[in-house]
């Protein structure tokens, strides 16, 4: 627990067991030369910190004790009852400076006062190989303001015993056990993007690596990642750079801030872009060339967050391993191995009993 309570993703030093998978990841990417919007992450030692403040673990053993995991009610109580605990316990004076401080410093580096943040929870196990509970925390867009950004690393903190956490990882030794899970928080610039999205770099339908695949919006990439927005979709041949194939879809709605409510929504877009493409074919192969870029760096094919600003400049906001066909894949080496394997006992069994030898009488 004596670790800094904000890292910076430019840090020497930075690492899953402070940042947790998803900040970690962004600092990599950021080391590695890639635009990745500036970000600190209020680290594992801070969320240590205040738990041990709070009493958190055991107040987390003593209400998951008995709880039955199949009442949906008493866990979504539970739940509630843990979150109301983060929200009500003081932060520790320092933990709060700290994070005062470091907001500060993203306003100073843009200019802009009060800078809109991305507040995301970055768990220990998020983003990795293999992952369990990636995308199963929360994040908070276009959060302004100190005082907001403190509230929103609360809720980030909560997320860690969402229903849907609790029901998930039963029996698991973490708080059951009083040693709660880690947990670093994600306060990142928002990108005001003119369209945004996601981008596999290898086609998440079939498997074929050859393939990069691009949906985008117009807007914030909320509408492409939950799923509510119909996205465009390219798909560039990794080797030749050539857009195999494209499906322009209609797109009524977009995902911005609303200054009227303070809030990022989807609000309704004006014609004609709703028939519009959201990317030109410019920026497509500007997009399947970074891909290509992070998979190189990587070593494994990617899933890849991005947004482009209005002033058409490309930012990345998040990369992780994919992993349904990643692991399709070992699964299949595996077998193929086990098979080779059991296939060059048999030769060799075979080889010393003599059979299948040629007798000539």
């Amino acid at each position: 627990m004596g670790g800094p309570a904000v890292m910076w993703i430019d840090d020497p030093g930075a690492d899953v067991a402070s940042l947790g998978g998803k900040v970690n990841s962004l600092s990599e990417l950021a080391s590695a030369g890639f635009d990745v919007p500036p970000a600190f992450g209020v680290t594992t030692h801070a969320f240590a910190r205040f738990a041990e403040a709070a009493g958190l673990a055991g107040h987390v053993a003593a209400v998951t004790a008995s709880l039955d995991l199949d009442d949906h009610e008493a866990v979504v109580a539970a739940s509630a009852g843990i979150a109301g605990v983060i929200a009500a316990t003081p932060m520790p004076t320092d933990l709060d400076e700290a994070i005062r401080d470091a907001y500060a410093r993203l306003s100073t580096m843009t200019g802009a006062d009060p800078v809109p943040v991305a507040v995301r929870s970055s768990g220990v196990s998020e983003d990795l190989d293999g992952a369990s509970f990636a995308g199963q925390y929360e994040t908070y867009l276009w959060v302004m303001g100190a005082d907001e950004v403190i509230a929103h690393v609360r809720r980030c903190w909560a997320s860690l015993f969402n229903p849907e956490v609790l029901t998930y990882r039963p029996g698991d030794g973490g708080a059951h056990a009083g040693v709660l899970p880690g947990m670093c928080v994600g306060v990142q610039v928002m990108v005001p993007a003119r369209s945004a999205g996601v981008m596999f770099t290898m086609d998440p339908v079939s498997g074929d690596r050859s393939r990069i695949v691009i949906e985008s919006c117009w807007g914030l990439g909320e509408g492409v990642v939950k799923g509510d927005v119909t996205p465009d979709r390219h798909r560039v041949d990794k080797v030749t750079m050539v857009i195999a194939d494209r499906h322009v879809a209609r797109k009524d709605v977009e995902y911005r801030f609303d200054e009227t409510t303070g809030g990022v929504h989807a609000l309704p877009l004006e014609e004609p872009r709703t028939a519009e493409c959201s990317v030109s074919d410019d920026e497509v192969f500007a997009l399947a060339a970074l891909g290509k870029a992070i998979e190189r760096h990587r070593g494994a094919p990617q899933d890849i967050e991005w947004a482009i600003g209005g002033d058409g400049a490309l930012h990345l906001l998040q990369a992780r391993p994919e992993t349904v066909w990643t692991a399709r894949h070992a699964e299949e080496a595996a077998r193929r191995a086990a098979e080779g394997a059991t296939s060059a006992t048999t030769r060799v069994i075979s080889a010393f009993l003599g059979v299948g030898k040629r007798t000539d009488a």
